[in-house]
């Protein structure tokens, strides 16, 4: 499309053109670059000149033409030149006249979109793997992460980040295969975890202590997978890369542990009553009934979650004799609660048993003040990472039990009212520029939602960091609804389909991250 001037503006039209142009009130076009305080006198072929190229300017915008990022000289009136380095069309208009209430100038700007545009692709893009060396311990626990958590430290965010995508490795794996067989032991199963450093070397499997009527698998053959009893939970993985191994400082023992996925787990998480541990010489020691009942119950070819883990933590215990080992437990709402289960095994299994730590997601209370002491005493570390948003980590929460006066009401009250375990990183959904500040209980619950405010987090006074690095795909795969309506459009703008991410989907009851 060419614009000449006589097609454009007739000659004889010229004087009235010009009269007529004084009499308006001059803003500055941020079409025009080579806009210029009004002067009486301007020669027609100056007036032609910017009239030709500000047309050209506004035909290039209505065409969506991209500009390059190299350096760009654009031809001002009077023979002068103004150089715009790495800056498009778009950054030259004044956005927020346009859109104020989205603040368009810097969420509609060229730089912002390019990064939109990476954060929604698939290319997952970390924090930079720095060496931990002798500072291992620290990011493990040994002091409580003092110091750390607020404003958050680069490496630990890394470290949390990466502990999260090793239960969401364990959701993919109950997903690809949810049923398990009650004639046979199941068999191998394999594990895409997201660290090529690490082999798998053990599944665990979850049983339930309850059972529905055998009726139920009658009417729904095809749905046996919530109506069993045992079903696959998690894995053990030792990292058995040197590299990795050096830069962390340590030999590092993962156990991921995934969330709530079958009805028969949904009963046991509502079976709330208190109860005291098994073994326990402590009576005051007291621990959520469910919980304890994946924990410690055997299935019919499987044992106990308790049996395995004990069992496969001895053998790398003496395989890995004379190493700097560790044991990470990690999980995501059911499995945050049964990781202090299991770390509290762990941790009695052997006399020179490796560091414990735990890091729990949207984990809700798992038992009493006695038994947060006996992890203390234990010298179980636990980093609860947790959602303002999310109300999964505000339970069980049972009424205090009143009895007598003084001391001793103090004492029941600790004995029978539910408490926290260890240090809180404490997220809000509120504080991402791309969620929803409304957003629902799935999505704050969601352990996506959980390592996308893990990788934005700064500090409680400061906002969602600018320089955050996680894909944002698969966020909006999942939590489309949930995302504000500026992204959603942008994604479809940008052509990015979001049919087109291959993320593993349940085929089954959705689990609380999917």
């Amino acid at each position: 499309m060419q614009i000449g001037v006589g097609s454009t503006l007739p000659a004889q039209n010229l004087n009235v053109f010009q009269t007529r142009r004084a009499s308006f009130k001059c803003h500055k076009s941020p079409l025009n670059p080579s806009f210029k305080k009004p002067v009486s006198c301007v020669s027609s072929a100056a007036s032609t000149e910017s009239t030709r190229e500000h047309l050209s300017n506004l035909e290039k915008l209505l065409q969506k033409t991209s500009q390059p990022e190299s350096e760009r000289v654009v031809k001002a009136s009077g023979n002068s030149s103004v150089e715009t380095k790495g800056k498009g069309l778009l950054e030259g208009l004044n956005l927020s006249r346009i859109w104020p209430e989205m603040k368009a100038a810097e969420e509609m700007s060229p730089r912002h979109l390019n990064r939109l545009k990476r954060l929604l692709s698939k290319t997952m893009e970390y924090s930079p793997r720095n060496s931990l060396g002798s500072r291992w311990r620290e990011y493990h626990g040994c002091n409580d992460w003092s110091g750390l958590l607020d404003p958050l430290d680069e490496n630990l965010r890394r470290e949390v980040v990466r502990y999260g995508e090793f239960v969401q490795a364990a959701y993919h794996g109950f997903h690809s295969n949810p049923a398990m067989s009650t004639e046979e032991a199941p068999l191998p199963r394999h594990v895409a975890l997201p660290d090529r450093s690490y082999k798998v070397t053990k599944s665990l499997y979850a049983t339930s202590s309850v059972g529905l009527p055998k009726w139920v698998d009658d009417v729904a053959p095809d749905l046996g997978w919530m109506t069993q009893r045992s079903s696959w939970i998690g894995y053990v993985a030792v990292c058995d890369d040197m590299r990795e191994i050096h830069r962390m400082g340590r030999r590092d023992i993962v156990i991921a542990l995934r969330g709530t996925a079958t009805c028969l787990e949904w009963a046991e998480n509502f079976r709330a009553q208190i109860v005291q541990i098994p073994g326990s010489d402590n009576p005051t020691q007291k621990v959520e009934c469910g919980f304890l009942s994946l924990h410690k119950t055997r299935g019919a070819h499987v044992p106990s979650l308790a049996e395995s883990v004990v069992e496969e933590v001895k053998r790398l215990i003496e395989m890995y004799k004379g190493e700097n080992l560790s044991i990470t437990i990690t999980g995501h709402s059911l499995g945050a609660a049964l990781s202090l289960l299991v770390a509290d095994e762990i941790s009695s299994c052997a006399p020179d048993a490796p560091p414990v730590a735990v890091f729990s997601f949207g984990g809700p209370k798992v038992g009493n003040k006695g038994f947060v002491d006996r992890l203390n005493e234990k010298n179980v570390k636990v980093l609860r990472i947790v959602n303002n948003q999310d109300l999964i980590t505000k339970v069980p929460a049972l009424p205090n039990v009143c009895i007598g006066d003084g001391s001793n009401q103090q004492q029941e009250d600790n004995l029978w009212t539910y408490s926290h375990a260890g240090t809180e990183l404490k997220l809000d959904t509120k504080v991402s520029p791309y969620l929803k500040s409304n957003a629902d209980m799935a999505c704050c619950h969601d352990l996506e939602a959980y390592l996308h405010l893990v990788d934005g987090f700064l500090s409680s006074n400061c906002p969602f960091r600018s320089n955050a690095k996680r894909c944002l795909a698969r966020l909006l795969h999942d939590q489309r609804s949930n995302m504000k309506q500026l992204y959603t459009h942008k994604a479809l703008s940008l052509n990015l389909n979001r049919d087109r991410f291959s993320f593993p989907m349940a085929s089954c009851l959705p689990s609380p991250s999917q």
